[in-house]
């Protein structure tokens, strides 16, 4: 069974992925940077933990406001750092694990959490900024272990609040503790600590608030779920209202916990602190972890059973992500202006697999299905090369249109092609 086995709150300022790219350990100056987190790194070398679930926030490089939620659980096999406007940092992807995912996707649903779901982006700062610090990565050939990432959607009002989180922390104890497989987790909330970094009140810190925030994240974690976002602003600056990504965190710890560690250093626009705990008292009651179990695959109980049906679950988009984006493309004019000259340089572009390029051109919309291709990727494939909807239809069902017709009450014919069949 998975087991958590601490939590960890950690600034995620890019200042500290700046000052381990340019070596600045000796520096006096960064010096305390990087000692604020050797405690942390050497619990992690001792613990071995298989999973890190890591809580942060995108900073508007790879979610945008054309599209932003509150919660949205990174579900993929691997993650890249982004490049957030001057090319990537040079570290290593860290590899993700889909398995737990999708169980915590399925967990927190049937706990009444909504979730969305990504892969194949970037994690900018607020992830690899202090990720680069809690690990000893000269001592590994790689990460040594996995992660799967939430990203809180802070920065846009109306945002998550401070109980919504804490609540999301507290089935999220639940969701991990019903992974049937052995894992030991660390659970990682960052952000903060006070700081703002946009208008005339740039600069804002205060460090005593700071001090009263980490004591009561410990001792009082549920006092801190009734302070509004405006007042955690007044307290903290606009940007520290983050810290609502900590009290997640210690929503996912036992009730009481034990300090293992603190450090806070304000060198600039925003304090660098860290705290490392672990449970205090035992929290792991069985019988509602085996409810759980059972309740999170109640709405989908039975569904195998359905005939010429194939559900497209997490596990399915991380498997066939390749060629679903692939077909998601033909939306761009310029990729569609590309498949339709030549296919086979978009094949290779894409680094597709020959069994990937098979389906495309041999039109196998059956074969795709079953590949685990979502049919509305058929729909657009279909209106690039002219094959109407009831002609996927068809040959789904493996008939001929004319036999798939007599099945219909009218015999029409439709795709979703717009402008581009209309200039032809």
């Amino acid at each position: 069974m998975a087991d958590i086995i601490g939590g960890i709150a950690t600034s995620h300022t890019p200042t500290i992925g700046f000052a381990v790219d340019a070596k600045k350990q000796d520096d006096p100056v960064w010096k305390p940077i990087f000692e604020g987190y050797v405690p942390v790194q050497d619990w992690l070398e001792e613990k071995k933990p298989d999973v890190i679930f890591y809580i942060y926030n995108d900073h508007m490089t790879s979610f945008f406001a054309d599209h932003y939620s509150h919660f949205a659980l990174g579900v993929g096999d691997t993650f890249h750092p982004a490049d957030e406007g001057g090319g990537p940092r040079d570290i290593a992807p860290i590899e993700g694990h889909p398995a737990l995912a999708q169980h915590i996707a399925e967990a927190m649903v049937a706990q009444e959490f909504d979730l969305s779901y990504f892969q194949n982006k970037g994690l900018d700062h607020g992830a690899f900024s202090p990720m680069s610090l809690l690990v000893k990565l000269e001592e590994h050939d790689g990460w040594p272990m996995k992660l799967v990432p939430l990203q809180v959607g802070v920065l846009q009002p109306p945002t998550p609040t401070p109980l919504r989180c804490y609540k999301f922390g507290k089935a999220l104890r639940r969701a991990i503790q019903s992974y049937p497989e052995d894992l030991k987790v660390v659970i990682a909330g960052t952000g903060g600590l006070s700081h703002q970094v946009h208008g005339e009140r740039a600069g804002f810190n205060d460090p005593e608030w700071d001090a009263e925030f980490m004591d009561r994240l410990v001792n009082d974690p549920e006092s801190l779920t009734e302070i509004t976002i405006a007042e955690y602003a007044r307290k903290g600056g606009w940007e520290g209202a983050e810290v609502v990504m900590w009290l997640l965190m210690r929503g996912a710890m036992a009730p009481k916990v034990k300090l293992l560690h603190q450090a806070y250093y304000l060198p600039s626009m925003c304090p660098i602190a860290t705290m490392l705990m672990e449970d205090d008292v035992e929290d792991r009651p069985e019988a509602e972890i085996e409810s759980l179990r059972r309740r999170k695959d109640e709405q989908l109980e039975g569904a195998e059973q359905l005939e010429g049906t194939y559900p497209f679950t997490i596990e399915t988009a991380v498997r066939a992500f390749r060629l679903n984006n692939f077909l998601h493309e033909l939306v761009k004019p310029e990729k569609r202006k590309i498949f339709v000259e030549d296919e086979e340089r978009a094949f290779e572009e894409a680094g597709l697999t020959e069994e990937e390029r098979v389906l495309v051109r041999n039109r196998d919309w059956q074969g795709l299905i079953h590949y685990g291709v979502i049919f509305f990727m058929l729909e657009k494939l279909g209106a690039v090369v002219d094959v109407p909807n009831p002609h996927i239809y068809a040959a789904m069902r493996g008939e001929s249109i004319e036999d798939f017709q007599k099945t219909r009450n009218a015999a029409i014919t439709y795709s979703v092609a717009g402008t581009d069949k209309q200039q032809a």
